[in-house]
């Protein structure tokens, strides 16, 4: 097959290792015109970008995506996997978590069949390990609480023979009656949809009800477009999967334990997109600690029917991407940071989830009936093929 002329500037073993890569498949070029000259732009600036003191600027560009030129695996990041090979390699543990992106994203790179198999006939390109089992828990940091502007203080009255005159009794009452207006209506903005405890504290300051009071709405529930970047069997469960799942966080890849060795192969959970839950308490699975859950159909026959990822849009691959509930009252709504476990939140609004005859993904009301669908901007969940099957 014939090069583009990017490929032919690439130095050795970069480009045979890309020629290697693309024989067969052509598509890594770009499967449109726009994704062509993208994949093209990456190739002829690898060498600069790959550089060390360039890796701050690529760690950034790295820690929302999966792959560096487009939504899918190209030539591109076979081209910025060979230049920084040589770099990445030599790296000491301290140095390689200080570019966590960088590192999730060489990781998963390399771990690719085609990949190992080109670079492991070049041998030019050994695998490279990294001990994530020490890696420092990176935390997000929380938003700075938010400064009231204080208002400027009026200026200090001429001293003159004239009296100044204070405000009269019923002014006095409006200031106060506008007061608490105020202070009520800063409470209830800061819990939409709750109603205020109208019963004062004895400083006359009204209690805001805790985010999770009252009854369990599925807009509560965080849902998120994700990637399988890597899997694996669970060393001490037969049963397990554990997953290194891209959910578009700078923190890296999330891992996630999945019952589903017995009812998806493997090779079915590589690279796959998917939707996450991601406000579960964390919990430990056989000594590995799981940090989300995989939205599955489970057919209305049961188990031995058939279980299924439920799938995004295809036009919404992207790590992160926020999943809703369809109508006025979830749309718009902010899930819980995390689902209190003794309130039983997800297992009320569970019962309620199902996959439509259009294989669509939704919750159904239990006492409204509505129909409710989940959803990404662009589109609407499904399941492969399981018609009438429970979601969780």
């Amino acid at each position: 097959m014939s090069y583009p002329a990017s490929v032919a500037k690439l130095t050795s073993p970069i480009k045979e290792l890309v020629q290697s890569v693309t024989e067969s498949n052509p598509s890594l070029f770009g499967e449109t015109d726009n994704d062509k000259k993208e994949v093209e732009g990456w190739i002829e600036k690898v060498g600069e970008v790959a550089r060390p003191d360039k890796h701050k600027d690529l760690e950034s560009t790295l820690t929302p995506r999966t792959y560096i030129a487009t939504n899918y695996f190209t030539a591109a990041d076979v081209a910025l996997y060979g230049a920084l090979h040589p770099i990445i390699s030599k790296l000491e543990p301290a140095q390689y978590y200080s570019h966590p992106s960088i590192t999730r994203y060489f990781d998963h790179i390399q771990s690719r069949p085609s990949i190992r198999k080109s670079a492991d006939a070049l041998s030019s390109y050994p695998i490279v390990t990294f001990d994530f089992e020490n890696a420092p828990k990176l935390e997000r940091a929380a938003d700075p609480p938010k400064k009231k502007e204080k208002a400027p203080k009026a200026a200090a009255p001429e001293t003159t023979n004239v009296p100044v005159a204070s405000e009269t009794p019923k002014e006095e009452e409006k200031l106060q009656k506008d007061k608490k207006k105020k202070e009520k209506a800063v409470a209830q903005s800061q819990e939409p949809g709750k109603n205020v405890d109208k019963k004062a504290s004895a400083g006359g300051k009204t209690k805001a009800p805790a985010p999770d009071d009252g009854e369990p709405v599925p807009s509560m529930i965080d849902l998120r477009v994700g990637h399988i970047i890597d899997v694996k069997k669970h060393p001490d469960a037969d049963g397990l999967y554990i997953e290194q799942i891209d959910l578009g966080e700078e923190t890296g890849p999330r891992t996630v334990v999945s019952g589903l060795v017995n009812y998806i192969p493997i090779e079915q959970m590589q690279d796959k997109w998917l939707i996450a839950v991601c406000n579960l308490k964390p919990a430990s699975m056989r000594g590995v600690k799981s940090f989300a859950m995989v939205l599955c159909a489970t057919s209305k026959d049961g188990k031995e029917g058939g279980i299924e990822l439920i799938q995004p849009p295809s036009n919404s691959l992207q790590p992160g991407e926020r999943v809703y509930f369809e109508g006025e009252d979830y749309e718009n709504a902010q899930p819980l940071a995390q689902l209190n476990p003794k309130k039983k939140i997800f297992e009320t609004i569970q019962p309620g989830f199902i996959t439509l005859d259009t294989r669509e993904a939704a919750w159904i009301n239990p006492a409204t009936k509505s129909v409710h669908r989940i959803r990404t901007k662009d589109g609407v969940c499904v399941a492969p093929t399981l018609v009438g099957g429970s979601l969780s």
